[in-house]
């Protein structure tokens, strides 16, 4: 099985560098990839990286706990739209679901599927914190809210994806929203397990190789064209500022 373009490679820890987003798009590129998903600070700078491709730039907002207010989610999806991003991906309040306010956590969601409009949504459940009844729950809420894809995890909790919980996504949602299986799948045998068991896209962290023949090269020479752009950018915003 061709599993190269059901790829998602993600690179979301606090530290990363401007090099470690050249990597992963180089990465992305050389495996074919679906997507990458980096921080919005990062997504102009995937986006020009990418832009010759056909791989998607996916930002995550609300990000990783999900509990800011939704306006703040709408504001910061707007601005990863403005800067490139081709879809947004949103963590959920937890804690309004674990409180059975459902009416809040559906309006959540909706508020900001309507903002983005036709940009694609993905809704990040976090499996590890939730019960199989509040993880059914909140499928039934998101096939409310009329969004294009459930993750399982936004890979800062205790635990990834399950195929157990994959299962019981999938029979709730059927064919209704696509599934993103996120987190803990480091091999490509365990990711080809994901997507025949009901998901439809495999996420994997930076720095995983799921392919023997097909590693991240470092670019020494692309990373400093890339950081020499952005500072001449960067110097010629000063100079427009200091002038008016």
């Amino acid at each position: 099985m061709q599993i190269d373009n059901y790829i998602e490679y993600a690179l979301l820890h606090p530290s990363a560098t401007e090099r470690d987003v050249i990597e992963l798009c180089l990465a992305a590129q050389e495996n074919n990839f679906r997507a990458v998903i980096v921080n919005s600070y990062y997504v102009s700078l995937a986006t020009e990286l990418l832009s010759k491709t056909n791989i998607k730039v996916c930002a995550p907002i609300g990000f990783p706990l999900g509990a800011t207010a939704t306006a703040s989610k709408i504001y910061e999806a707007k601005q990863a739209l403005h800067d490139g991003a081709d879809e947004i991906e949103m963590v959920i309040n937890q804690g309004l679901l674990k409180s059975k306010n459902y009416v809040s956590v559906l309006k959540d969601i909706t508020d900001v599927k309507l903002a983005i409009g036709n940009t694609p949504l993905k809704v990040i459940i976090e499996i590890s914190e939730l019960n199989k009844n509040e993880v059914i729950r909140i499928c039934e809420i998101c096939l409310d809210a009329n969004i294009d894809y459930i993750k399982t995890s936004s890979g800062f909790s205790k635990n990834g994806a399950t195929l157990t919980t994959v299962k019981i996504i999938k029979k709730t949602v059927r064919n209704q929203i696509k599934i993103i299986a996120f987190d803990g799948i480091e091999d490509y045998e365990t990711a080809e397990k994901y997507l025949e068991s009901g998901a439809d896209i495999v996420g994997i962290k930076y720095g995983v190789a799921l392919f023997d023949d097909k590693r991240a090269k470092r670019n020494s020479k692309i990373f400093k064209q890339y950081i020499k752009t952005f500072k001449e950018k960067d110097l010629k915003a000063e100079s427009i500022t200091e002038n008016i």
